[in-house]
């Protein structure tokens, strides 16, 4: 999903507490986790509609 920091806030990333992600900045592409889900349930981030850049796969079964 696509979050951004809600104004005043500065969120760590999950697993890499040096790295945040802040008001202002573009939309960072985040994974579903509990983690994130709590932050924004805080109004901590926000989460962005539109499309992520990242590609979808698909996994073609096995033979």
């Amino acid at each position: 999903m696509l979050v951004t920091a809600a104004p005043g806030h500065r969120v760590p990333m999950e697993g890499y507490p040096r790295q945040h992600i802040e008001a202002g900045q573009e939309p960072v592409e985040v994974l579903n986790t509990s983690y994130y889900r709590r932050r924004i349930a805080a109004g901590e981030l926000l989460v962005k509609k539109g499309r992520s850049g990242a590609k979808r796969t698909t996994q073609e079964p096995a033979e």
